[in-house]
Parts: C-alpha cells; structure tokens; sequence
C-alpha cells in the first residue's frame, strides 16, 4: 500500500466544521472531502492519506483515510500556474484537531516515525515504508479496524463532502 501525508495548518484555515465532520465519521458515516495535495501527481483512488496537524498545538495526526480521485486541477487565480492540484477521499478516522490528535508529533519524533519528514510544507509527501508500516500498526491500535466505505458515485453528492477543495489563506500584506 501507498501512503501519503496530507497537511492543516489552523493558522492558514481555522476549518469550523471539523467538529461536526468529527462527529459524523465517529458515528461511522461516510464523510467524503477534498483536498489540495501541492505538486503531488502519484496519489491513485485506493492510496491511504493521513492528516497532520502542524504550526499549533495540538500537533500530530489526527485523521486517516483512502484516495477516491487522483488528482485533478482546480482553478485557482492566485496560483503562479493558475491552477491547484485537489484530489478527493473518504475518512476512515476523523476527531477534532482543535482539541487532541491520535498520535502527537512528540511521538513522531521516535525511530522508526523519525525516519520521515512530518513537517511538510505542503500536502501530498510520500510516507516512507518504514514509517508507514509503524504508522499504520499504531493508529489500528489506537482506532480499531474501521469499515473502508466505498468511492462516492460520480455526481452523487455526499453529506460533509468539501464545497470546495481546500485552498491556503492569503497571507497579510499589512504588518
């Protein structure tokens, strides 16, 4: 399996419906999102991802789940290539980073986890073998075994699914 590391920063995007989507895959809903994965061509529908929260406490991994749609262009205006790379997936695991995450970045700094680059600039990082095998072995660990939902229809809208994909926040011109 193929495992790549998807990236929030609540200083670039505070993201207030996380409780809420939270809340729905808790309950075992299949919550479908979207996701801005940086240059990143290689992720295919069936690639695992994994959510990192970085830039404030609390930060780790916090979310899981599997690639439905390779990635796509998104126009986007305020690209230099005027367009961003999104690619979609459905969580298996989700809770609200504002309040804890599943495996802290303090626990990311241990062999065989330190063995990766967990504080990425950008989404869309291939997680080495090494650190995803040990990944993957904590967070069932931590989460149990959780149902893999199946790929949304094409066109069939999903409650939770991302209006749009995520896009970083323009930063302050103003000091």
């Amino acid at each position: 399996m193929t495992a790549f590391l998807l990236i929030w920063s609540p200083k670039k995007w505070p993201w207030p419906a996380l409780p809420e989507l939270a809340r729905r895959v808790a309950a075992g809903d299949a919550v479908a999102d979207a996701w801005g994965c940086g240059t990143a061509r290689g992720l295919l529908p069936g690639d695992r991802v994994f959510v990192h929260r970085v830039s404030q406490e609390p930060k780790g991994v916090f979310a899981s789940g599997w690639v439905t749609r390779a990635p796509y262009e998104v126009p986007d205006a305020a690209s230099k290539r005027g367009y961003r790379l999104c690619i979609d997936f459905v969580y298996d695991w989700l809770v609200d980073a504002h309040e804890q995450v599943v495996v802290t970045r303090d626990e990311l700094r241990a062999h065989p986890f330190s063995v990766q680059t967990w504080d990425a600039q950008m989404s869309g990082t291939l997680i080495k073998p090494i650190a995803e095998g040990a990944l993957e072995k904590l967070w069932a660990a931590r989460t149990g075994r959780r149902p893999r939902h199946a790929a949304p229809l094409a066109g069939e809208p999903t409650p939770g699914q991302a209006s749009a994909p995520r896009k970083r926040a323009k930063r302050s011109t103003s000091a």
